[in-house]
Formats: C-alpha cells, structure tokens, sequence
C-alpha cells in the first residue's frame, strides 16, 4: 500500500506542488496585492475595444469573480472563477480539474459548517467525477509494479486494487473533512492567504497541518487531520488489504516445488508508513491550495492579454 501511495498520489501531487513553487519563486511579488490591481487594469483596458457601449450596462460579478480581494462578503469566498458560492463552501477546482471545495480565499470569519455541511462538502469531492478516472491511474501504477501481490494480476487485480485506492481516499477524505470535525466540532476547510512572501505563505499553509480553527472560530490544534488520518489509515490497512499467503513455485528442471511465503500487510509498521504518506500528500496538497490563486491569476492575464490582443486585430 505504501508503494502503491507513494508512487502514485505523491508523484502526481509533487509534480503539481512543484509548478506552484517554481512560479512563486519567479514572481515574488506576486503574492501581494499587485496582481489585483493589475489584472483590474487590465479588465478596464480590455472592455473599451470590445464594445464600450454594452460594458456600462453589463453588472459586475464576473469583474469580482477576477478580483478576490476588494470587497469580500463575509460569509463568501471569492475564488476567481464562476461559481456559486453555498453554505460557506467553494465551487473551486485546482488546476481547473481537482475538486478544492473546501478552500476559502481571502475571508475573515465566516459562520461555522453544519454536520450534515460537512459530510455533503467531503461527498461533493469525494465522489466527484474527476476520482474515478485518477483512483484508476493509481491501481494501474500499483498493478504495473506489483506492489501488494495478493491482489495478483489481470482484470481482477486491477478490479481490487481500484476499489482499494478509492476506499482508501474516500476513508480518508471523511475521516479527516467530515467525521473528526463533526465530533470534535473543528472547521475543515482551508483559509488561504495572500499576503506575505513565499516562505511566509508555505509556512502557514504547512501549519495548518496541525493548527486549525474550531467552529467558534478560535485557533486549535488539528486533531482531525493527525487523528483522522491515523485512524483512516489503521481501517484500511487492517480490514480490506491483503493477508499474508503461500504460493508455491514448480522448478521443471529439477522437477522441485518450493513455496514462497509472502508477508502480511496488516502489519504496524505498514500502518504507520501510510499514515505518514496520507499526512505527506495533505501537506503538499495545502502548499498547492495556497499558491493556486497566484497561478490561476496568471492564467487570467494571459487570457485577457489574449483578448486584448484579438480585438485590436479588427
């Protein structure tokens, strides 16, 4: 299972966190509030030649929906995409793929999440339409490298090693989002900021691995994440992974069988590395959340530069 975590999720999140890096690192002084100003500017720049007369009677959400950091409502996170903010939750996609509902950007205090808000936002990411073909990445990369062999191979190793990996994420998701918060009256979702440099901004997103907010708003440390994820962790691999077995092996040239005894994933010391490798992903997954909003504003730009540009051609 470690294997199978390690290679899979952690690859493709490394991958992802280090697009955000390296682009934070390049513009530092992204992370202010320049780049709001701007792509104002540059939103005013565009609309003339387009069709000035249309763009005074055209209201603004789609302007705000641009510009996260003037005029946050309270309650509503700002995200920079269209969407619909609901029940104090995001529409949000990381990458414009992955579900990122349960980040806020640029708000102070906002009411607390139900118990029945918080399993609905888990169930929304969860079971959302980008996992099945991602939890299927994963099995393939398990079932190319064989990692927990008792699944075996063909179609019905692939079959048990996806419904694995997807129980192990949904497990988790919900231990962590919706189970532990509920119980222990915590607030999963993700306060993104946006000031400070990059080492600021790293530093906080990774203390919230271990800080977070109670529903009444005070700070407090994240048993959800370190509980909930331990727990996740001990269900999975002791319940539904393989056990150790025999296998025996026929040698055609000294006509001997021997049999091979392979160990038990059941095991602490797997438990413990899967746990390590849950926390690991969430950590780099919330350094990614952070500096999001800097790379989808990036995208923004270009588009607008884009659009600017079509419109002089005529």
């Amino acid at each position: 299972m470690f294997i199978r975590l390690a290679t899979g999720i952690l690859a493709v999140a490394v991958l992802s966190g280090g697009s955000a890096v390296l682009w934070a690192q390049q513009n530092p002084t992204s992370t202010s509030s320049t780049p709001d100003n701007s792509s104002g500017v540059a939103a005013t720049q565009q609309k003339p030649p387009a069709s000035s007369p249309a763009s005074t009677n055209q209201p603004t959400p789609e302007k705000k929906d641009n510009d996260p950091a003037p005029g946050v409502e309270p309650v509503q996170a700002t995200s920079g995409t269209p969407q619909k903010q609901t029940s104090g939750t995001s529409n949000d996609r990381l990458f414009m793929a992955l579900p990122n509902f349960l980040t806020l950007e640029n708000v102070g205090r906002v009411p607390p999440l139900t118990t029945g808000q918080k399993f609905k936002a888990v169930a929304r990411g969860s079971f959302d339409y980008v996992q099945y073909p991602w939890y299927g990445f994963v099995a393939g990369l398990s079932q190319a490298e064989n990692s927990e062999p008792g699944y075996g191979q063909g179609a019905e190793g692939y079959g048990k090693r996806y419904a694995s990996a997807f129980a192990d994420g949904t497990l988790e998701n919900f231990m962590v989002g919706a189970v532990f918060p509920s119980i222990l009256h915590q607030d999963p979702r993700f306060f993104q900021r946006s000031e400070g440099g990059f080492i600021h901004r790293s530093g906080y997103a990774i203390s919230r691995i271990f800080v977070t907010r109670t529903d009444s708003g005070r700070t407090q440390f994240n048993y959800s994440e370190i509980l909930g994820s331990a727990l996740s962790a001990a269900i999975s691999t002791n319940t539904y992974h393989p056990r150790a077995f025999v296998t025996k092996q026929y040698d055609p040239a000294t006509g001997m069988t021997s049999y091979i005894h392979h160990a038990s994933d059941r095991t602490l010391p797997n438990t413990v590395s899967v746990w390590g490798t849950q926390v690991g992903y969430d950590t780099i997954t919330i350094v990614i959340k952070e500096f999001w909003p800097d790379i989808r504003q990036k995208f923004v730009h270009k588009k607008a530069a884009a659009q600017v540009a079509q419109a002089n051609t005529y």
